[in-house]
């Protein structure tokens, strides 16, 4: 079976979910997932004649909502010799798939251990199950803010423009920002010091004409007014002078979100000046 799938199967990357204990059991969701680790393995694609699953798309009042699954082979013994046993000792729904074929992320919903099409009980079905393989029923996975940093730059390129953004716009210093580099406001970002601890974001565009900083991945809030932007590797710094979070939000993701357009769609209908006592101030 290992043999098989090595020779009609195709390689792809298993990224396990490390915190799978953290979960909010009021909304039933994990509050904060991060992907860190990435293992390359080979798997065989079951639905080699197209996507399955509800077998349409649908536009509900959250978006366009993408039903297509997709189902892959793993065999168990390949999986236990490749993936730590501390990060997971078989596939784990919320686990993800990513396949360099399509560059697509797929998140797994279910792992299946009876599947009659495709498992060959040659040596036996074991206690309720294939003594031999794995099959992972996924679909296309939604990216919402969640931490993957893999060390693998195919990787983590697909998702870095997909993070949310925020502007800066800094007003004199010295020295330009590098692409990708951790930048802070006050304290660095490795300080001991829970005290001391301020804002972090990763650099997505520098423009030292304008002085516009455009970050994401932030960690805490920037404050305006003041303060110096300084680079961890480059060690740029500028002072600041006003954040804004409105930037157009158009990604493989969430190619329909602009929250520019939706904060004029609100003012729009909305009434924000002192006599709306529901309102601002």
């Amino acid at each position: 079976m290992i043999e098989s799938i090595k020779q009609y199967g195709m390689n792809v990357y298993y990224i396990p979910r490390e915190s799978r204990d953290q979960i909010d059991f009021l909304y039933g969701e994990e509050t904060i997932k991060k992907f860190t680790h990435a293992y390359f393995i080979e798997m065989y694609l079951e639905n080699v004649l197209g996507m399955e699953g509800q077998g349409g798309d649908m536009m509900s009042k959250f978006g366009l909502d993408i039903q297509d699954e997709v189902t892959l082979l793993v065999a168990r013994k390949r999986f236990k010799n490749t993936i730590p046993s501390s990060l997971a000792i078989r596939p784990r729904e919320g686990d993800l798939i990513y396949i360099p074929l399509v560059q697509n992320f797929f998140e797994i919903t279910f792992v299946e251990h009876e599947n009659d099409q495709a498992m060959m009980y040659t040596l036996g079905r074991g206690r309720g199950a294939n003594v031999y393989l794995f099959a992972l029923k996924m679909k296309q996975f939604v990216f919402s803010e969640e931490k993957v940093d893999t060390g693998i730059e195919e990787i983590d390129e697909q998702l870095f423009d997909s993070y949310r953004r925020t502007t800066l716009t800094l007003t004199s210093g010295t020295g330009d920002f590098l692409p990708l580099e951790v930048v802070y406001q006050g304290v660095p970002a490795s300080c001991s010091s829970p005290a001391m601890m301020n804002s972090t974001a990763v650099v997505y565009t520098w423009d030292s004409a304008t002085g516009t900083l455009t970050i994401n991945q932030t960690v805490n809030q920037f404050i305006s007014g003041g303060g110096q932007i300084i680079g961890n590797t480059s060690g740029a710094n500028w002072t600041l002078d006003t954040t804004n979070t409105l930037n157009d939000y158009d990604t493989a993701f969430e190619d329909i979100v602009d929250n520019n357009r939706i904060q004029d769609e609100a003012f729009a209908i909305i009434n924000f000046s002192e006599l709306n006592p529901f309102g601002n101030p």
